[in-house]
C-alpha cells in the first residue's frame, strides 16, 4: 500500500476501534443538537482528534476538512485535503444500531485519490487508491452486473437535515419504488456507497450530502468500476451532495427514473 493509504487505514482503524470501545457506555454520552435531527457526541469528536491526530503526524502541511472540526490548515502548493467523516451514522450509532462508518479520502488538486470506508461492527475495510482498483480486505471489488432497476436493491437515504428537497425526493422515491427495486435506507451513506463498490448494492442515490459524506465512497465506487455523478449526471456531486450511483445501467436507469420529479432548484 501507499504512505497515505497506510495513514488512511491506521487512522480509520484507531476511530472504529475507539467507537467499538465507547459503543459500550452510550448512556454516559454527552450529545448535542446542531441542527434538525442532526446529533453530534462526544464520541464523533474524540474520533475525529483521533484520525487527525494521525493524519497530523504524517503529514503536518495538509489541509483537513472533518465533519465535525471544519475546515483546518490551507490546501497548499501539494494542493492536498482530507476528507473526514468520523462517524457516519451517529443516530445509529446512539441507538446502538450497528450500520454506522468511519469515511476517510485523500483529494490532491481536486481529484479524489484515495478513499477508505471501514465498518467497525463487522471489521469490514474498504479501500481504494485511484487507478488501483478497489478491495474488502484482500477481495478486489467490483459492481454489480445487474442492469436494470427492476429487481435492484437500491440504497438511498432521506434528506432529514433539510427539508426543502423533500416532495422531490419522495417523488422520486415513489418513482425508483415502482420500478420495481428494493429500496434500503440504512443510515450511514458512505456505507451505502462502498455496498455499491462490492456489488451488495446494485445502485445508490441522496439528496444534500456533505463531502464528508461521500467522498471516500465516491471513489471506491469508480474503482469498482462503476459511475458516480450528481442528480443529473454531471461532475458536481461534491459541490451539490446530489449523488446518484452504480453499474453503468443501473446508473441511467436511476436517472432516467429521478429525473422527472427533479425542481429547478436542484440544478445538480
Amino acid at each position: 500500500m501507499s504512505p497515505s493509504i497506510t495513514i488512511a487505514v491506521r487512522a480509520a482503524r484507531a476511530a472504529g476501534d475507539f467507537l467499538l470501545r465507547t459503543g459500550e457506555r452510550l448512556h454516559e454520552l454527552r450529545i448535542e443538537l446542531k441542527g434538525p435531527n442532526d446529533f453530534v457526541s462526544e464520541a464523533d469528536r474524540e474520533a475525529e482528534r483521533r484520525i487527525v491526530e494521525i493524519i497530523r503526524r504524517a503529514y503536518p502541511d495538509h489541509a483537513i476538512l472533518g465533519e465535525e472540526g471544519g475546515a483546518q490548515g490551507e490546501i497548499g502548493s501539494h494542493g492536498a485535503r482530507w476528507i473526514i467523516d468520523p462517524l457516519d451514522g451517529t443516530t445509529n450509532y446512539l441507538h446502538d444500531l450497528p450500520w454506522y462508518s468511519v469515511s476517510i479520502a485523500l483529494e490532491i488538486r481536486g481529484r479524489l485519490e484515495v478513499g477508505v470506508v471501514y465498518d467497525p461492527v463487522r471489521n469490514e475495510l474498504f479501500v481504494a487508491e485511484r487507478g488501483k482498483g478497489a478491495r474488502l480486505d484482500d477481495r478486489r471489488l467490483r459492481v454489480s452486473q445487474h442492469t436494470k432497476l427492476a429487481g435492484a436493491v437500491i440504497g438511498t437515504g432521506f434528506p432529514f437535515k433539510s427539508q426543502r428537497h423533500l416532495d422531490a425526493y419522495t417523488e422520486s422515491f415513489k418513482a425508483v419504488s415502482l420500478a420495481g427495486c428494493a429500496i434500503r435506507r440504512a443510515g450511514s451513506a458512505a456505507l451505502d456507497l462502498a455496498y455499491v463498490a462490492a456489488g451488495r448494492f446494485d445502485g445508490f442515490w441522496e439528496l444534500g450530502l456533505q463531502p464528508w459524506d461521500i467522498a471516500a465512497g465516491v471513489l471506491l465506487i469508480q474503482e469498482a468500476g462503476g459511475v458516480v455523478t450528481d442528480i443529473r449526471g454531471g461532475d458536481q456531486l461534491m459541490k451539490t451532495g446530489n449523488v446518484v450511483g452504480g453499474n453503468l445501467r443501473v446508473h441511467q436507469a436511476l436517472m432516467d427514473a429521478v429525473k422527472p420529479h427533479l425542481g429547478p432548484d436542484l440544478s445538480a
